[in-house]
């Protein structure tokens, strides 16, 4: 599918299943934290929070099943099992090929839920940090998807107004915080790229 990027100045791209698809591999990871810590695991809903921070993950794992687990320690336990994970996923095809054609063209940021340190080891290992103009992690901002946070920050860092950029994304929550920032979006749905206009 061809898509007409020429109306922005900027792209900003989700990590976790938009450039990288590492969902197989957090699921994995929040599979091992489920029996570590006698949660029950439910793939299907694990996989629709994709793009939220794991101690926000389990305020709602908490919230469901009426339990009363520490984020910070349960999401230290399913950040180790995924840091343990080498081969964390391959580079999708249809957003790496826009984000290597608009190199130096664009500008560019990654605007991402997860943490910076885990964010930056899977950039890095994929080779793509040289590509970026800035990276916003859950470390940055306040708010997490679905609230526009993320996005604005990375607007805001490449010096642009929302309006000037676009966002990739690949679950319903980044497609939520990217038309709060007021920013349309481009969805990866399998192998194709759709576009949501705000």
């Amino acid at each position: 599918m061809y898509l007409d990027l020429s109306r922005y100045q900027g792209l900003i791209f989700d990590m976790d299943g938009t450039l990288i698809d590492t969902m197989p591999s957090h699921l994995a990871a929040w599979q091992q934290a489920a029996e570590h810590f006698d949660i029950p695991f439910d793939r299907e809903w694990i996989h629709s929070m994709g793009g939220m921070p794991s101690p926000k993950i389990t305020l709602e794992v908490n919230k469901r099943y009426g339990m009363n687990l520490d984020p910070k320690t349960v999401a230290q336990k399913k950040m180790a099992f995924f840091a343990a994970i080498t081969d964390y996923g391959e580079l999708i095809p249809a957003t790496n090929e826009i984000l290597n054609r608009y190199q130096g063209e664009k500008k560019i940021a990654v605007g991402t839920g997860s943490m910076s340190q885990s964010a930056m080891r899977l950039l890095q290992g994929r080779n793509l940090l040289p590509l970026l103009d800035t990276v916003v992690t859950a470390c940055d901002v306040e708010n997490h998807k679905p609230a526009p946070d993320t996005f604005l920050l990375a607007a805001q860092r490449l010096g642009l107004s929302a309006n000037e950029c676009v966002v990739f994304e690949d679950t319903e929550l980044g497609k939520k915080a990217a038309h709060a920032a007021g920013m349309d979006c481009i969805m990866v749905e399998g192998d194709e790229l759709v576009f949501y206009p705000l």
